[in-house]
């Protein structure tokens, strides 16, 4: 009886695309549910706003991650029923989506702080050693 091959490892460079999506994803919720506070949002528009900051994203990415806001409670949509199935859906950011951004904006806050504080701990570190 022949051996199973080990399914073969993802290189290094597809190793780190994936994590980094997974990253960059994150990155792309936060940015959904900072717009939707300020105003309703369409996928297209978020489509756009994403790519002005350099993020790449496809119809076939975004629109099943706004689903997935929608469904846990983020994020409610509407559209017009009158033009059918392919009309364009508003999103709009829930009261639980709001306490999700609240709570993100604090990590981020956190987060931001530690990174420069890091930054200057290095910057320190190079000046003290000289």
């Amino acid at each position: 009886m022949a051996k199973p091959r080990p399914a073969s490892r993802p290189s290094a460079p597809d190793r780190l695309a994936a994590a980094g999506r997974e990253i960059l994803l994150s990155f792309w919720k936060i940015h959904i549910l900072h717009h939707a506070a300020e105003r309703p949002i369409v996928g297209q528009w978020m489509m756009e706003e994403l790519r002005e900051h350099g993020y790449r994203v496809s119809p076939g990415t975004l629109y099943p991650v706004l689903r997935r806001m929608e469904s846990r409670g983020w994020l409610r949509s509407r559209r017009d029923a009158g033009r059918g199935r392919r009309a364009r859906r508003e999103y709009t950011l829930t009261p639980e989506g709001r306490a999700v951004l609240a709570v993100v904006r604090g990590f981020l806050r956190e987060l931001t702080h530690e990174v420069r504080q890091g930054r200057r701990r290095r910057a320190d570190a190079a000046r003290s050693s000289r």
